[in-house]
């Protein structure tokens, strides 16, 4: 059969199978993150079929996906809040870097896969994913909810550190010496505040930019430009979700509630699409050897964000509900801690095994958080609510209490 033939009826399956999927999602309640991620598993790589053809286009769609939402999520907020939020929120950010490095980094030491190791699994269980903490706030219906902010900031928080950690690993990995990493570290930096100055100053240019009547025209703009940022951004070594949240964080009033509306459609597209093509890349026959140890960093992993969302929502004064669904929301692993295991295993520094146990802790983090987000609250209702014991019933007026 004709590859392109073959392309567009992979693609049009899985399109229409997502479809599927969101809807059966919708009718038991939950996210449909983990069922798009259990679905590409099966088609994947070992799956039941290997859906060849769709893997290019998959890869690219689910950049793409990742970048609108983090550009929409952006759009929520300006960034006069995005730094109130960071200098609120910075004692949890350090406090999150340092409960999640430390047991991927402990696990890699104890199988005995070096420094190098310690510093790619540590990475990993760091830091969580923003396309699927974006994608669960979403769907649930929590972008205004008091906790919000407090998640998104500690998310940008990870995502600012990526862009430091990053270029070190890739010069720790080549070998190149801490000098030229440092140079690299420079340079993300210096983007990183270049972004940030234009958005605090220049926003309203940024709006009048991308602004048009005419809503293909807007739709254009705004995506062309999305794209260029979060491009340039990864080629300065900047994580380009950071620089489609920077491009949100910059568009303002009535331009960024026209943008949410024009671009909501495609987010939903895409990001489905990228949910796929995560699980499209696991060969299911890699995960059973490293089972234990994933099933192990996630439990430890998940209850230290956990201990992280509380306390960051305690300290901005959220109330309990609010507390746990901050707590759940960050548990989420996803499209960085892929993105740092690939860095590792293509420079063949380390083993195979690291690459398993990755990839098969973020599909466990992948599917745990979204339902741990979903659930939590109606959890703590539960528990709050107080338990009253059945009341007597009153006797008859004029008869005696008396036996």
């Amino acid at each position: 059969m004709d590859p392109i033939a073959l392309t567009l009826i992979e693609l049009g399956a899985v399109i229409f199978a997502l479809g599927f999927l969101a809807r059966l999602a919708g009718r038991i309640s939950m996210s449909p993150i983990p069922l798009y991620l259990l679905g590409g598993l099966l088609f994947g790589a070992g799956g039941l079929v290997d859906l060849h053809g769709v893997r290019e286009f998959a890869h690219l769609a689910g950049e793409i996906g990742v970048i609108l939402l983090l550009l929409l999520l952006g759009l929520e907020y300006t960034a006069k809040e995005l730094f109130t939020g960071l200098r609120r929120s910075w004692q949890a950010g350090v406090v999150d870097a340092v409960l999640n490095f430390l047991p991927g980094a402990g696990v890699a030491l104890v199988l005995g896969w070096g420094g190098v190791g310690a510093l790619v699994m540590g990475g990993v269980t760091y830091i969580s994913s923003s396309g699927i903490v974006a994608k669960v706030i979403t769907d649930l219906g929590r972008l205004g909810n008091r906790e919000t902010p407090t998640i998104l900031s500690i998310l940008v928080f990870e995502d600012l550190a990526m862009a430091i950690f990053l270029p070190i690993l890739t010069a720790v990995l080549a070998g190149v010496g801490w000098f030229g990493g440092l140079q690299t570290v420079a340079i993300s930096l210096a983007v990183i505040t270049l972004v940030l100055v234009v958005a605090l100053r220049q926003g309203h240019r940024v709006s009048k930019v991308v602004h048009s009547e005419n809503s293909e025209v807007f739709l254009l703009n705004v995506m062309g430009l999305a794209l260029l940022v979060a491009g340039l951004a990864s080629a300065m070594q900047v994580s380009a979700a950071v620089g489609a949240f920077m491009l949100g964080i910059a568009i303002s009033g009535t331009t960024a509630s026209v943008a949410s509306r024009l671009l909501e459609p495609l987010r939903d597209l895409f990001a489905a699409i990228f949910f796929v093509a995560f699980g499209l890349n696991i060969d299911p026959r890699s995960i059973p050897p490293v089972l234990g140890w994933a099933l192990l960093l996630a439990l430890v992993t998940a209850l230290t964000k956990i201990a992280t969302g509380w306390w960051a929502a305690w300290r901005a004064g959220v109330a309990v509900p609010g507390r746990a669904r901050a707590a759940a929301s960050l548990i989420a692993r996803g499209e960085f801690s892929i993105v740092i295991a690939g860095l590792a295993v293509a420079s063949g520094v380390v083993t195979g095994e690291l690459a398993a146990l990755a990839t098969a802790y973020v599909l466990l983090m992948a599917v745990i958080g979204p339902l741990a987000a979903r659930f939590v609250e109606p959890a703590v209702k539960a528990f709050r609510t107080p338990r009253t014991s059945p009341v007597a019933p009153s006797p008859p007026q004029g008869a005696s209490r008396q036996p």
